[in-house]
């Protein structure tokens, strides 16, 4: 079976002192302020077998690229800035604060609603080896305040190998993962559950492992795989996510990142369309992506537009080494093992008798690409861009852990609010304004869906008003 690492794309760049100089306007020449070393990208290899070496995080498959387990990554020692990134990349790059602000997230902090008293839990393959001190200076730097972090190993998590492209793929996705759900809920706690391994089993028992001890309201999870893969794994995972509804519990999932295609057993794109799991199960909210549309100063331009970099050459250069194009979009489409849920009643007319996916979005895209903070390959840390629904999945889980906040009790199973509050045109849910996930990749093209008013194959709902969601979610839970 394969895994995929739906949302850790990752670009390294460096900032010389020559483009610091430059982005501070003092006219310094010489290097280039950014400097491309290294690429990591959630796309994946895939492995026929099951074995731990052939595993992944979140959005693509069993085995990160090659490019994934390079270890000499000269990050930037403050964030990157936009003007750096469309300079020198041509694509966007945002602070958390600027994502927060796009959700009109600020507006909830200022009344104390932080998600404090919640805890968001993260579920991930190894972990990373120096996520303690990398939240510590992503918090330092951006003035979050350091979270009450509680690591969990689940089974005896090996140390971690920087030359083992599997676990630096991990360690980046914990990274996204962790620092993203803090972000958008800075008064919340995070608990890191980190698995021994990333084998189906060992994964699902984290998960179960989580549920059973209750060791938070929000599970977030970016990871996953072609629905079809194993049936019968899915089974397993079904039955956790019933437990965490009994206990209350809210399950977010990550769609993808290859928009409608993703990989077979023999590391190929797949080349008709198909959805992800454990995001197509109807016992979680699935989340997809968005572009970001926000104007030079940070503020809101206009609606946003669903995740699609397949035809972008920018990306496609800095992400993948190619002019593409390269399956890079949010993943979305009808399930063919899960019928309609009643939650969806009312979208029937999209979904058919399927279980649609997603059900919300949140930024994702790469040409909005957002700064993270690693340390974990050896030397001085640094801050890189990084996207996809990784990214997406643990900001969603942080507005439920806010509305838990509100409500002042878990929510547990939240779809069947979010319908409501669709079919009601509830400001909370903000649609968006166009967009598709067909994918490209050598001369086959699988064709998806296309973003329309009310429900859709692509963004689900729409996206979140943060500001009004968190209130409307508390009230219907």
């Amino acid at each position: 079976m394969r895994w995929t690492r739906a949302g850790a794309a990752v670009l390294a760049v460096a900032l010389t002192a020559a483009g610091a100089a430059a982005a501070a306007g003092t006219g310094a020449t010489g290097t280039s302020a950014l400097r491309t070393s290294a690429l990591r990208t959630s796309t994946a290899r895939t492995s026929t077998t099951r074995t731990t070496a052939d595993r992944v995080a979140d959005s693509v498959q069993v085995r990160p690229q090659s490019m994934l387990a390079a270890q000499d990554f000269p990050f930037g020692q403050v964030p990157i800035s936009d003007a750096q990134c469309e300079a020198e990349l041509n694509i966007d790059c945002y602070l958390p604060t600027q994502v927060e602000a796009a959700y009109h997230l600020p507006a909830l902090y200022s009344k104390g609603i932080t998600g404090k008293g919640e805890t968001i839990v993260i579920v991930d393959a190894y972990g990373s080896p120096t996520i303690s001190d990398d939240v510590a200076q992503f918090d330092d730097y951006l003035g979050l305040g350091s979270p009450p972090l509680r690591i969990v190993k689940y089974g005896n998590v090996p140390a971690f190998d920087s030359s083992n492209g599997d676990m630096v793929g991990w360690a980046g996705e914990t990274s996204l993962d962790v620092e993203y759900a803090h972000a958008g809920a800075p008064g919340a706690k995070i608990v890191l559950v980190e698995a021994a391994n990333d084998d189906d089993s060992t994964l699902v028992g984290a998960v179960k492992y989580a549920v059973t001890h209750h060791l938070g309201d929000v599970i977030s999870m970016s990871w996953g795989w072609a629905e079809q893969d194993d049936p019968a794994d899915n089974g397993a995972y079904n039955s956790v996510f019933t437990a965490a509804a009994k206990a209350h519990i809210t399950v977010v999932v990550s769609s993808g990142d290859t928009g409608v295609s993703g990989y077979n057993n023999n590391g190929n794109y797949i080349s008709h369309p198909v959805v992800s799991f454990p995001a197509s199960s109807p016992l979680v909210t699935a989340v997809g992506g968005t572009e970001l549309n926000l104007n030079a100063s940070g503020g809101r331009a206009g609606l946003d537009s669903a995740w699609n970099d397949t035809y972008d050459t920018a990306v496609n250069d800095g992400f993948f080494g190619d002019d593409g194009p390269n399956p890079f979009a949010t993943g979305g489409g009808k399930s063919v093992l899960f019928k309609r849920p009643s939650y969806q009643s009312g979208v029937a007319s999209v979904t058919g008798g399927s279980r649609g996916v997603p059900d919300i979005s949140m930024s994702a895209s790469a040409k909005d690409s957002v700064n993270v903070y690693e340390s974990w390959y050896g030397v001085d840390g640094g801050w890189t861009p990084t996207a996809g629904t990784s990214e997406s999945a643990p900001m969603f889980a942080a507005i439920v852990a806010l509305a838990d906040q509100v409500a002042k009790h878990s929510l547990g199973p939240i779809n069947a609010a979010l319908y409501k509050l669709g079919a009601e045109h509830a400001p909370g849910i903000v649609r968006v304004a166009s967009g598709n996930n067909t994918v490209s990749f050598g001369s086959t093209t699988v064709h998806g869906y296309t973003v329309k008013n009310g429900y859709n194959l692509v963004t689900g709902l729409g996206t979140v008003n943060g500001q009004y969601l968190v209130p409307e979610l508390a009230k219907l839970g």
